[in-house]
């Protein structure tokens, strides 16, 4: 899932609305955000196979550190103490916490059954999803429309910035979704790989940090 986890994020941004944007789609992808690393370090590793799902040509092979249930519950907790420890708000951190989390969950919908419960058991969980492009398309449209429209509910542009920059995130979301979904698959090397991930986290982030500061909780 790509864009769930981003809408969930903006959605967040109305139960903590002292948390950035930043902060919450950090959490949101923080896995995300170390899986490609990990790979690096040959800890977990991927193979790509055009064809392997509908919808993702992944075949995630060994990711348990950074995509099992017990993990998951370990890097919130870790994030969410972070948080608290650097703002002092415990309702954030919380927040945090569970957006951390809540990758896994939103995962085990779309992913076929490679998804592991602990790192050391062999158990794997997954609904396949992305066995039918439609229903992944239908269903990730639906939570990033959801959390946006909460997000805008929520907040009001103070300056130009706000406003089209805003925009902007949206575009690039949709571009990126459409790329990820009907483009041709990525190259089958994981330097390149983490280069590509680099650079959609990088620019994501970046247009996530411009965009919440130049806007004003209602």
């Amino acid at each position: 899932m790509f864009l769930g986890h981003y809408g969930l994020a903006f959605g967040a941004k109305k139960v903590a609305p002292q948390v950035s944007l930043l902060t919450l789609f950090v959490a949101v992808e923080f896995v995300d955000i170390l899986w490609p690393f990990m790979l690096l370090l040959d800890i977990e590793k991927v193979k790509i196979q055009p064809g392997f799902t509908e919808v993702t040509p992944f075949e995630f092979v060994h990711y348990p550190y950074t995509h099992s249930l017990v993990m998951g519950v370990v890097w919130g907790v870790l994030l969410g103490i972070g948080y608290w420890l650097f703002r002092k708000d415990t309702r954030g951190a919380i927040v945090v916490a569970l957006a951390v989390l809540s990758h896994w969950f939103l995962d085990l919908v779309v992913h076929i059954p490679d998804l592991p419960l602990t790192p050391f058991g062999t158990e794997k969980v997954g609904f396949g999803m992305w066995n039918s492009l439609p229903l992944t398309v239908l269903t990730e449209t639906i939570i990033f429309v959801a959390g946006v429209f909460i997000y805008i509910k929520n907040t009001h542009a103070i300056n130009a910035k706000g406003k089209w920059g805003l925009w902007a995130l949206i575009i690039f979301f949709v571009v990126a979704e459409v790329f990820n979904m009907f483009g041709p698959p990525p190259e089958n090397s994981i330097p390149a790989l983490v280069g590509s991930f680099v650079v959609l986290q990088a620019i994501v982030l970046g247009l996530a940090h411009l965009t919440d500061r130049n806007r004003a909780v209602k």
